[in-house]
């Protein structure tokens, strides 16, 4: 726990003045001797110098927290949430604050699970706990046991959060309900055995429906693990049910705390996930849980949810009585009008005879007006024939061969002229050229006599005198090969330069 404090308070923010009776009340008359100033304490001479108690921070910390053990031992402290985190080691860190002072709180893993409602920045709670000096820093601190929300109960605050936050999730959005059978096969009812809620839904199913197929399915309705109880009958009854099939919740009404195992998450999340409608019947009108919320349809009571999931048989003989008369004049209705199609079918429908000599007239006229067309494809195309003919023996393919050979030939003797002059032009386009390239090369102007200066330090070419300086080597380049050299002086007479270096 040291270790925790030491690694997440920050210094402390919470000054408390204490006045000279406060000092005494706390530490031995000998031990104050040469710490209260002469402002606090004007009567009694200070103490010489050899007489002082000099104490350990560690000491004095540790003396603190005695007389803190002593007069707070356990304590209530109100006050508002502020600056709340909770590192992964799952310990939450928050100040507690009013309107003058602040103070820095703990409360440590274990508690923090067993909280029924979530801290949030800006609560107004009632922590109980203790005084603790965290001796790494001197920072005093509230190790907090318990939290209760102020004014508004713990269960109800958890109620509205697991409410709010499921919400947020969409479990209780209107397009995953799903619909009620109009007459279920079995309703498996997750109940107590021995409360009034299971007689109520038998007695009001009966009465409605005598052939309704109700299966109990045991499970404690309040109390600790009641939660885990309704999860382990809703598997069951999940695993036995069909197409067809409803689950009820029920029972009868009591306070919130009575009703806290239909409040439980994890049995929210499992009824949201069913494939069978669920029906929740909890308590009164006036009583709301999360599984509420979540399941299909809620009954406001347990005589309501027989109402709900279960027609009466005489509201069943009715609507087979009423679906009977309206099948009978449907029917009725769709003969009439089938009997009209036919009558006017009946007058559109011809002869066949009379269909047949037409069909065959009709032939005869389309077969003639087939002769002429063909009569005239076949003039056409001949005379065609005839023109190509004539056409050909103008154009003989032979002559036209011959002309064509000759003047291939032609061709053929003018494009290797034009070939060779051409290669020959470009010879000497690309002689003038080289001749042209070799002027302005400046290898040319190094086989003059002429060399290229580098500086070593960043290959950069030396252009003047001032640009090296003494002792800096350099880098000649003439036409053929490289040349390493040192400055051993430079200058802008030259003549004074070649003087130094006869």
């Amino acid at each position: 726990m040291e270790h925790a404090l030491r690694t997440s308070f920050s210094p402390p923010i919470l000054h408390v003045p204490m006045s000279e009776d406060s000092l005494k009340n706390l530490f031995p008359p000998s031990a104050l001797e040469g710490i209260i100033s002469p402002d606090i304490n004007r009567e009694s001479p200070p103490s010489p110098p050899s007489a002082r108690h000099v104490w350990q921070v560690s000491d004095l910390l540790a003396k603190v927290q005695d007389k803190l053990d002593l007069d707070f031992d356990i304590l209530w402290v109100e006050g508002e949430i502020s600056n709340l985190r909770q590192p992964s080691s799952g310990h939450c860190y928050f100040t507690l604050k009013d309107n003058r002072s602040q103070i820095k709180a703990v409360l440590f893993k274990f508690q923090a699970a067993h909280l029924l409602f979530e801290l949030e920045d800006g609560q107004c709670v009632i922590c109980f706990g203790r005084l603790n000096i965290y001796t790494g820093r001197g920072d005093l601190q509230l190790v907090v046991e318990t939290v209760e929300p102020k004014g508004e109960g713990a269960l109800q605050l958890a109620f509205e959060q697991l409410k709010a936050r499921l919400a947020k999730e969409g479990l209780f959005s209107p397009e995953h309900k799903l619909p009620l059978p109009l007459l279920p096969q079995r309703v498996f009812v997750i109940t107590s055995p021995t409360g009034a809620a299971i007689h109520d839904f038998i007695r009001n199913a009966k009465e409605r429906y005598p052939g309704a197929n109700i299966v109990l399915c045991p499970a404690s309705v309040q109390g600790k693990g009641a939660s885990g109880e309704i999860i382990d009958a809703l598997r069951i009854a999940l695993y036995v049910a069909e197409k067809g099939d409803v689950i009820l919740f029920t029972r009868g009404g009591g306070s919130l705390e009575d009703l806290w195992a239909f409040n439980d998450e994890t049995l929210a999340r499992k009824i949201f996930n069913c494939t069978v409608p669920v029906v929740s019947a909890v308590g009164h009108e006036v009583d709301f849980t999360i599984s509420d919320f979540v399941a299909d349809h809620r009954a406001a009571t347990p005589t309501a949810a027989a109402q709900l999931i279960f027609p009466r048989v005489e509201e069943l003989m009715d609507k087979v009585a009423i679906l009977i008369r309206r099948m009978i004049l449907s029917n009725h209705n769709r003969l009439k009008i089938n009997q009209q199609a036919v009558q006017l079918l009946r007058h559109r429908l011809k002869d066949p005879r009379r269909k047949l000599v037409e069909q065959r007239l009709r032939q005869d006229d389309l077969y003639a007006r087939l002769l002429r067309v063909m009569q005239k494809k076949i003039v056409f195309r001949s005379q065609g024939y005839l023109n190509l003919r004539e056409r050909l023996v103008i154009h003989e393919p032979g002559r036209q061969l011959a002309l064509a050979k000759a003047e291939s030939c032609s061709l053929s003797r003018r494009l290797i002229r034009a070939g060779s002059v051409s290669i020959e032009r470009k010879c000497q386009s690309i002689a003038t050229l080289s001749g042209k390239l070799s002027a302005v090369s400046p290898l040319a102007v190094l086989a003059r006599g002429y060399s290229l200066v580098y500086r070593t330090s960043g290959g950069k070419l030396v252009k003047r005198a001032d640009q090296v300086a003494e002792g800096e080597r350099l880098l000649i380049r003439p036409e053929k090969g490289v040349i390493l050299c040192k400055v051993l002086s430079t200058g802008k007479n030259q003549d004074k330069v070649l003087s130094e270096t006869d």
